[in-house]
Parts: structure tokens; C-alpha cells; sequence
């Protein structure tokens, strides 16, 4: 999980803090010297930790925190503040052209995933009402436009490309007029990369920039390579003048170093992460719920973006109502598993909660459970999914053989959905919104 290893280190040294009551400067400068050194081992630059703790403690020792009733949340606030300053404090959206076609040109070293986040970011746009194009122009690496096309046919984008062209200035100036022509107002310029910044790579980009003139130029980066994916994205900006940054594989990034320092370093914002191996897996890049997340606080406005792109508004409103007279069936059950998977994987989605994933920690989420959990409703009868206090012992083993799972299995699913029913029941009686993706995620984790 992403940030794991340095919110593991910072919650420690919190932990610490909140055991000593009153704050002295002696306890200030122990816990920032806990928080340097998780932050060096989670592979951040060293020039940015470095002003990152002299700000901290520098606020920290002021009258208002060390003389606080309650220091240790004083010092977690201002710790969240300038962990989210570091990574830029707003979210920065891709400049969209008032002149039709957007172009953005897509640059970065091989193997961070820069053609795959090309059709991500098409896809991502597409959903936003937009008509993407995407423009094959990396005529190096072999199978590069293969890819870049069955990239495109997975999210059902157009892939305009010139067989045999050895011109990459020149098919990106023809993408760009193709699009005029056909009505795409975006542009996704797939650009080739090298296995390191050589001089014959940059002259290339920065032809396809005088002559396409881009709107935006994205670096693609890939997290998990830390230090080096802060120097990669100094040196582009530097030959380049990039735009923002696109962080690739940050579910698997268990340090954050890049996270933490590229903006800093470069001046030019983290715009987008990729998140998973899906199609939809990328994310706006916000820094105040990433520093929200790396200190075990959640990300609830994330997971409420990801419910409301998952849950079909009509039957959300139905399972509210049915929540509320508790009439929650097996059927609506399996409905609300299916749309929670369309969210991406359970265990991100349990880290956006808040407290939930030091309560769960340690804890293994099983989806194969989910899938196990589908085959057993699938095999009742439409009435024993309305009603499943009519499944008796008989039932049950009928219901094991079809599914080919065991009686054990369609018991625990019988006492979890009981179990769940008995959570929606306390949230009616405290008049909460039932209709909250918190709701349907606990709900979930029942399993």
C-alpha cells in the first residue's frame, strides 16, 4: 500500500508524542529527529527533508503548541500542513485549450508506463464529456504503436498513426491536424522514450514541441524508483520545461519519496497517479488527501469521488430506502458487490477510511472472498435471496454443491449479511446518511 513503511515510522513518533502530555523543545527535536530519519528512508531528498523539518520545528516550538492543552495534535496538524505545502497544497488540473484541440504531449524514459497512461488519461477524459485522440509517435521501441492501439481499443479511443513513417515530428503535426478535422479536442501525444536522457531524445521532444506547440507536457515517472524519479523529472524540466508530472505505480510505492520530493525539486506540480493496473486506475493528484493518507487519517473525499463514479445514483437511492426499512436483501447485497468492485481494490479502498487501517492492520483482504460470496447467492432461489431465514440445513448443502463452495462458507456469508443488516440498523437509529460510500465499504470489509 502506498506511503505503508513512512506512515508506519510517523505514527510511531506521534504515538510517542502523545504519551508525553506537555511538550518540551527536548521532545520537539526528539520527534523531528524520528520524523528525518523516516522520511530519508523512504527515499526523499535529502534537500527537501532537510527544510521540511527545520519548518516544522520551527512552528512547533511557539508558545501556541508547547503551552496547547493538546500539543501532539498541534504538532500532527502542522506536520499534515507541510507535508501537503511540499506536494504542491492544490490540486492542478490540466489546462484545458479555449482553441480546440488540447494537446498534450506524453514524455518520459522507457518503462514507467507511459503508454498505458496515455489511453488512462484518454479514457479519464472521455469520461469527462471530451472526444480523446491519441497519436502513435514512438517509432523506436518495437511493438510501441502495436501497444498504443490495443491501449486505445480497450477504452474505445481512436489511434492515429502513419505505417512506416520514421518522422515522429511529423506524425505528431498530422495527429494534431487529424484531429481538427474529426472533431477531437484532445490530444494524447505518446512520444518515445530512451532507457536514459541522451541528446538525440531531447532534440526530438523539443522538435515535436516547436512544432505541435503542446498545451500541456506531461512527465510520466515511475513512483517506486524514488531519488531516481526525482532526478529523471529535474533533468526533463530542466531540457524541456514540463508542465506537471504523472507519478505511475503509487499503490505499489510503500516509501513516497518521489511523491514527497518532485515537486519541490522541479517547481512543476504531480497532476495525476496511477493507482492500479485498470484502465481507470489514475487519480487528480491532491495533496492535502495524500498527506491526509500518509498520516492514517483517510481520504474520505477520495473514496466519496470513487462511490459516486461507481454507484448508479437511481439504485443508490434504493438501497438508501431499503436500508432505512431495513428490507436490505441477498440480491442488493450482490448488486453493492459488484458496483464496490468497479472502485478499485478493497484494501485501497479501507486505507481511505479514517482509523481503518490501523484498526485492520495486519489484516488480509481476501477478494477472491467476494467472487466465493457471488457464487453462493447466485445459487439460491430468488426467494431465499429475498428471505434468508428460509435457508435451512438442506438448503444450505443444496446451495454448497451448486456454488461449489462448502456449508461453512454459505453459513458465514448468512451470519455476515446478518451482521450487516445489524450495522445498517444502528446507523438508522443514530440518523446517519445511510447513503454514504462508508456504509457500503464497512459493509464490505464485514466479509
Amino acid at each position: 500500500m502506498a506511503f505503508e513503511g513512512l506512515a508506519d515510522k510517523l505514527s510511531q513518533a506521534f504515538k510517542n508524542l502523545k504519551r508525553k502530555g506537555r511538550l518540551s523543545e527536548g521532545d520537539v527535536k526528539t520527534a523531528m529527529r524520528e520524523i528525518k530519519l523516516a522520511l530519508l528512508e523512504a527515499d526523499v531528498s535529502y534537500k527537501v527533508v532537510k527544510e521540511f523539518v527545520n519548518n516544522v520545528s520551527a512552528r512547533c516550538v511557539g508558545s501556541d503548541v508547547l503551552e496547547s492543552l493538546t500539543p501532539s495534535q498541534q504538532v500532527i496538524k502542522i506536520v499534515n500542513d507541510e507535508l501537503t505545502a511540499i506536494m504542491g497544497s492544490q490540486v492542478s488540473k490540466i489546462k484545458i485549450s479555449s482553441a480546440p484541440p488540447t494537446i498534450v504531449m506524453m514524455v518520459g524514459l522507457q518503462g514507467t508506463g507511459k503508454t498505458t497512461h496515455c489511453g488512462k488519461l484518454a479514457n479519464y477524459f472521455k469520461k469527462q464529456g471530451k472526444r480523446p485522440l491519441l497519436v502513435a509517435c514512438d517509432i523506436y521501441r518495437p511493438a510501441a504503436i502495436s501497444q498504443l492501439c490495443i491501449v486505445g481499443d480497450s477504452v474505445d479511443v481512436p489511434v492515429y498513426k502513419i505505417d512506416g513513417e520514421k518522422d515522429a515530428v511529423k506524425i505528431a503535426k498530422s495527429g494534431v491536424e487529424h484531429a481538427k478535422k474529426h472533431g477531437n479536442d484532445i490530444v494524447f501525444i505518446d512520444t518515445a522514450g530512451r532507457l536514459h536522457i541522451d541528446e538525440l531524445l531531447m532534440d526530438e521532444l523539443n522538435n515535436i514541441k516547436t512544432q505541435i506547440n503542446p498545451t500541456e507536457i506531461l512527465l510520466v515517472v515511475d513512483s517506486m524508483t524514488g531519488q531516481d524519479a526525482v532526478n529523471v523529472a529535474e533533468k526533463f524540466n530542466e531540457l524541456l520545461n514540463i508542465d506537471g508530472v504523472v507519478l505511475t505505480k503509487l499503490d505499489g510505492d510503500t516509501r513516497g519519496g518521489a511523491a514527497l520530493s518532485v515537486k519541490h525539486i522541479t517547481g512543476k506540480p504531480i497532476k495525476f497517479a496511477g493507482i492500479g493496473e485498470k484502465m481507470e486506475d489514475i487519480e487528480p493528484f491532491y495533496p492535502d488527501r495524500m498527506a491526509s493518507r500518509i498520516l492514517g487519517m483517510g481520504d474520505v473525499l477520495t473514496l466519496i469521488d470513487k462511490a459516486q463514479a461507481a454507484f448508479d445514483e437511481k439504485q443508490a437511492a434504493e438501497l438508501e430506502e431499503k436500508m432505512r426499512k431495513n428490507k436490505f436483501t441477498l440480491t442488493d447485497y450482490l448488486e453493492q458487490m459488484k458496483q464496490i468492485k468497479q472502485m478499485g481494490p478493497l484494501e485501497n479502498l479501507i486505507g481511505m477510511i479514517p482509523g481503518a487501517g490501523k484498526a485492520l492492520k495486519g489484516a488480509t483482504v481476501d477478494e477472491k472472498a467476494m467472487a466465493h460470496f457471488e457464487a453462493i447467492i447466485l445459487s439460491m432461489t430468488p426467494g431465499e435471496r429475498e428471505d434468508p431465514s428460509v435457508i435451512n440445513a438442506s438448503r444450505r448443502r443444496r446451495i454448497a454443491a451448486g456454488s461449489g463452495r462448502t456449508v461453512e462458507e454459505v453459513n458465514r456469508l448468512l451470519r455476515q449479511f446478518e451482521q450487516m443488516n445489524k450495522l445498517f440498523k444502528q446507523l438508522n437509529s443514530k440518523k446517519k446518511n445511510k447513503n454514504s460510500p462508508l456504509c457500503h465499504i464497512w459493509s464490505m470489509i464485514l466479509l
